[in-house]
């Protein structure tokens, strides 16, 4: 299988702004590894041997509960044990587990900034792929400038889910993504940028990038 590349991320902290920039909060993250780019059609296609039509496109139409299954798909391909286990569409994860996950959104944000307090880790147009290049689909993976960490298109181009609940205090099982997409303004991709879905919708402006490492298990209910 084509190998998931991925970025190692030191433990620090960073502060977490809320889309209008007007709430800010400190995160602290253990150290953990999260993918360069987000998974591919190709490695969506391989894991899942589903049709793959645009191999280096971020993989979209894929809902949260089936990112979940690819993150385990994933680890039994590499000989890792999964992070998820399934009671109908009840998710728990194994906080014992070296495998694949989805990324929290402190991860998320955290990774994304690359130390950076500004809405964007550059300027837009050099970073993410938005409506301001007319766009009909997402650009292949990688190509506009990373972050300090090395990822790509972390913003732009394709949201991507989180494993956290998009309002903890509500009774929705809507999942968040983050990031914003090819079909969003400029001024709309941010690091705080923050959307959410149900568990088994998908869109074609989501994807997501798997993560790995800590004994913290990513917040699911």
């Amino acid at each position: 299988m084509t190998d998931v590349e991925m970025a190692r991320i030191p433990a620090g902290r960073v502060l977490r702004g809320d889309l209008r920039g007007a709430q800010r909060r400190e995160i602290v993250v253990d150290a953990f590894e999260i993918g360069v780019y987000p998974i591919t059609e190709e490695q969506m296609a391989e894991l899942l041997g589903i049709p793959s039509r645009y191999p280096r496109r971020p993989a979209t139409h894929l809902s949260w509960l089936r990112a979940i299954r690819l993150c385990n798909a994933l680890s039994e391909w590499e000989g890792l044990d999964p992070v998820y286990s399934f009671d109908g569409e009840v998710v728990t994860g194994d906080p014992d587990s070296d495998g694949f996950r989805l990324p929290t959104e402190d991860e998320w944000e955290y990774a994304c900034r690359a130390g950076s307090t500004s809405s964007a880790y550059g300027p837009v147009r050099e970073v993410a792929w938005t409506a301001a290049d007319g766009l009909r689909f997402p650009a292949e993976v990688g190509g506009r400038m990373p972050n300090l960490h090395g990822l790509f298109d972390t913003l732009g181009n394709v949201w991507e889910w989180c494993a956290d609940p998009y309002d903890p205090e509500g009774e929705s099982d809507a999942r968040v993504f983050r990031g914003g997409g090819w079909s969003d303004a400029p001024a709309q991709v941010r690091a705080a940028a923050r959307r959410g879905g149900l568990q088994r919708e998908a869109f074609d402006d989501v994807g997501v990038r798997v993560a790995r490492g800590t004994n913290r298990v990513s917040p699911l209910s």
